[in-house]
C-alpha cells in the first residue's frame, strides 16, 4: 500500500473568515470537503500536515511584491489569531504544523524531510488558494517525485474561472485530479 499524507494549505482565519484581511471568496465552500478528507486520514492514522503561512510582525519576510499590501493590511502575523487554523479544521495532537513564509509548502521548510522520514510516496492536497500556494506546492511536490493528487472540490480561489484554469494547468503536467468522494477509494488502493 502506498503511504499517503494529507497536506492542508493555508486554511487560516486571515484567509477564510468573513471580513478577514485576505479572505479567499471560494474558501468557505470547501471547508466541509476538507473535513471529510481529514476524517478519512484521521480514522486511518495517516499523516496530516497543516501548512500555515506565518509572517513576521514587521513583514520583513513577505515577498517583495506583497510588502506594500502587508504594510497596509498585515496578514497571517506570527502569534495572532489570524494566523491560526480555522476552528473547523483545528489540528489534533500528533498532526504536523509546517510554517512557511512563501507560497510553496516546500520552500525553506522541513516538509520534504518529514515526508521522506515517514516514507510518504503520495500526497493529497487541499486548501487555498489555487493559483498561488496550492499551485506552487503541487508543482514542487511533483518535482520532488511525490505522486501528487489534487482534490478539486477541496481547493478554492477568488473566482471559479481562476480555479478551473489552474486545475487544468496542473492536470496537463500530470497531476492526478480527483473529487472528495474519491479519496476513500484512493486510500484503500
Amino acid at each position: 500500500m502506498t503511504k499517503t499524507a494529507f497536506l492542508i494549505i493555508d486554511m487560516q482565519n486571515d484567509f477564510i473568515l468573513d471580513g478577514a484581511p485576505l479572505q479567499v471568496k471560494g474558501a468557505k465552500q470547501i471547508i466541509e470537503n476538507i473535513k471529510v478528507i481529514l476524517g478519512l486520514f484521521r480514522s486511518r492514522n495517516l499523516p496530516v500536515f497543516h501548512v500555515l503561512r506565518i509572517q513576521r510582525t514587521d513583514g520583513s519576510d513577505v515577498e517583495v511584491s506583497r510588502r506594500e499590501l502587508f504594510r497596509a493590511t498585515p496578514f497571517a502575523v506570527e502569534g495572532t489569531s489570524g494566523a491560526e487554523v480555522i476552528r473547523e479544521l483545528a489540528p489534533h495532537q500528533g498532526e504536523y504544523i509546517i510554517r512557511k513564509n512563501r507560497m510553496s509548502a516546500f520552500l525553506n521548510t522541513d516538509l520534504d524531510l518529514l515526508l521522506r522520514s515517514l516514507g510518504i510516496e503520495r500526497v493529497v492536497i487541499a486548501g487555498i488558494q489555487t493559483p498561488n500556494c496550492i499551485r506552487t506546492t503541487v508543482f514542487d511536490a511533483f518535482a520532488y517525485n511525490y505522486h501528487t493528487i489534487l482534490v478539486d472540490d477541496a481547493v478554492a480561489a477568488q473566482t471559479e474561472e481562476i480555479h478551473k484554469a489552474n486545475v487544468l494547468d496542473m492536470a496537463n503536467i500530470g497531476i492526478e485530479i480527483i473529487k472528495t468522494k474519491e479519496v476513500e477509494s484512493i486510500l484503500k488502493a
